[in-house]
C-alpha cells in the first residue's frame, strides 16, 4: 500500500447561485443530501465525531461511514471516509475536504477526496463527485434534484 501523501486525489469545483449556510446545510443535513444524493448524512457534526452515508431505501445501511475531522460552518469540513468494513483500518481510508466559497450573489464549492487508494477509487470519484455535485446544484437552484440520479448515466 502506498503512503497517502503518493496516493492519488480528484478535485471537483461548482458554482451555485446560494449562501455558504445553505450549501452547508445541503452537506451536513441527512434529509437534503438523501434528497440529491440517494443517502442521508448522519453526524452530530462536530470534529471527532462519527459520520456516516446512510441508505435513503430504509435498510438503515450505511455505505460509507468516517470521522469528521474539521467541522468550520460554513466554510469548511473535512471527513475521512471509508468502507464500514475498513473503519479500523485507517491505512484505507480517504478523505474528504469540502470548501465553501461566498463571493456576492455565489458560492464556490470545492471537494476534493485525497488519499484514494488506486486507479480504481480515482474512477469513481471523478464520475461520481460530478454526478452530486450536479443534482446539489440543481436542488439549491430550482428546488428540486435533477429527474434522473445522475450517477446512473451511462457512459460514453
Amino acid at each position: 500500500m502506498r503512503a497517502p501523501s503518493d496516493r492519488p486525489s480528484h478535485v471537483c469545483v461548482t458554482y451555485l447561485a446560494s449562501t455558504a449556510e445553505a450549501v452547508w446545510d445541503a452537506l451536513t443535513d441527512a434529509d437534503v443530501t438523501a434528497a440529491y444524493w440517494g443517502h442521508g448524512n448522519v453526524s452530530d457534526w462536530r470534529p471527532g465525531s462519527r459520520w456516516k452515508h446512510v441508505r435513503t431505501d430504509g435498510s438503515g445501511v450505511a455505505d460509507v461511514v468516517g470521522t469528521v475531522v474539521v467541522s468550520d460552518r460554513p466554510t469548511r469540513l473535512v471527513l475521512t471516509w471509508s468502507a464500514p468494513e475498513d473503519q479500523a483500518r485507517p491505512a484505507r481510508h480517504s478523505r474528504v475536504t469540502f470548501d465553501v466559497r461566498p463571493c456576492h450573489d455565489i458560492v464556490r464549492l470545492t471537494v476534493t477526496h485525497e488519499h484514494l487508494r488506486d486507479a480504481a477509487e480515482l474512477a469513481a470519484a471523478a464520475r461520481g463527485w460530478p454526478a452530486v455535485l450536479s443534482n446539489l446544484k440543481s436542488l439549491l437552484e430550482t428546488g428540486r434534484p435533477l429527474p434522473q440520479d445522475p450517477w446512473l448515466m451511462p457512459d460514453g
